[in-house]
């Protein structure tokens, strides 16, 4: 049985990685943190020994995400990305970057993330962007174009009405993070400017 402790890292380090997961199987927001739950629960009142936390946790979210699809009438339960069908190995291993991901992108400054969120995953344009956050047009190119596009920390800064020295701290905080996440994640990311 595992401790309490050791239950609460599993869930620290594991939770968002296995909601992706899951949704490879089930592609529902809702039912993906309901089987994510049931599996933390399911491994909390486990009375055998369990050796591998997250091996066990993926198999048992593996399992529930499949029998959930069945319960539903889906025929054959695969894993799937937008190219279509993917290897459980690939889900897994993509749930992971995806959760990496994730976590750099929350650790951006609030305004940045928004704009980065409204441009990359909703497609909206720079004007939408800035009628949607009452921000101007120059702010949000300045906020997702920063250094990419050679602009000074004091521009940045006097487009933003703060300090130089935030404006340097924010973009190396956020560029830590994404290295932190290694190579591929820095590829990723910038993949979408």
């Amino acid at each position: 049985m595992l401790q309490s402790k050791e239950i609460e890292t599993l869930f620290r380090t594991y939770y968002r990685p296995l909601c992706l997961y899951a949704l490879h199987y089930l592609g529902d927001p809702e039912a993906v943190e309901d089987v994510v739950q049931e599996s933390f629960t399911a491994l909390w009142r486990q009375e055998n020994p369990v050796a591998n936390g997250k091996a066990w946790l993926y198999s048992a979210v593996r399992n529930r995400s499949i029998d959930a699809l069945r319960r539903t009438g889906k025929i054959e339960p695969l894993p799937s990305d937008l190219d279509g069908p993917i290897s459980d190995d690939d889900a897994e291993a993509r749930s992971d970057l995806e959760a990496r991901l994730w976590t750099a992108v929350d650790a951006l400054p609030e305004m940045r993330r928004k704009c980065l969120l409204l441009a990359k995953r909703d497609g909206l344009s720079y004007k939408e962007i800035a009628d949607e956050l009452n921000i101007s047009e120059h702010t949000v190119r300045n906020l997702l174009l920063a250094k990419r596009d050679g602009l000074s920390y004091k521009e940045i800064a006097d487009e933003l009405n703060i300090s130089e020295h935030t404006v340097r701290n924010h973009i190396s905080r956020a560029l830590e993070t994404l290295r932190e996440g290694g190579p591929q994640m820095l590829d990723f990311i910038f993949s979408f400017f």
